[in-house]
């Protein structure tokens, strides 16, 4: 099938309360192209994110702690949320960084953007690599958040991920835009990962 005959013609939307924080909602009526069936369809509207892979000048990766509500523990990410409206990107990213961690960085590089869910988000999360960081002030972190910070070298984010502590998704496809996390190719030796282990 060709792209224009995948695509689902927007009929109508309308928003709906939800009292959720950081999503408008938002239902979508659409016609599916291959039938002429009708649908509604959920989209959580969002600001987009950021993610910032923060190195020091030996390299190590400054990675934080945090307790998700979502999952109920505290989970290893790097630092990063949400672009604030009329910011760009990167300056998204920076403050991000300097409100989570005190550091900031003069070498900033974009890496890309990736669909956090693009099932029923409507946003991007932009990845950006800020090199060469130096602790410039203390956090200042909200009323709602309590992080810890820690470097890591390459293989103890390896390890990490190898070991399942790191899981988040959006801080997994940044760091992978700047070093190998996984082995390649992608092949677990066996026995691991396997129903029996």
């Amino acid at each position: 099938m060709k792209d224009d005959e995948l695509t689902w013609q927007r009929l109508a939307s309308r928003y709906e309360e939800a009292g959720l924080m950081l999503f408008e909602k938002r239902i979508d009526t659409l016609r599916n192209p291959r039938n002429g069936k009708t649908f509604d369809r959920l989209v959580l509207e969002s600001v987009d994110w950021v993610n910032v892979v923060a190195l020091d000048s030996q390299g190590r990766s400054l990675m934080i702690r945090q307790f998700r509500f979502g999952v109920g523990y505290n989970t290893l990410e790097t630092p990063g949320g949400m672009v604030d409206p009329g910011e760009d990107s990167k300056a998204a990213a920076a403050r991000e960084l300097l409100e989570e961690t005190g550091y900031t960085s003069n070498s900033w590089h974009y890496l890309g953007a990736v669909e956090p869910n693009p099932a029923f988000h409507n946003h991007l999360c932009h990845h950006w690599l800020a090199k060469d960081v130096e602790r410039t002030t203390e956090q200042d972190l909200g009323l709602g958040e309590a992080i810890s910070l820690e470097f890591m070298t390459q293989d103890e984010v390896r390890q990490s991920v190898a070991s399942g502590e790191l899981k988040h998704a959006l801080a997994l496809s940044a760091l992978s835009r700047v070093f190998p996390v996984w082995p390649m190719p992608f092949v677990q030796p066996e026995g691991e990962g396997s129903a029996q282990s």
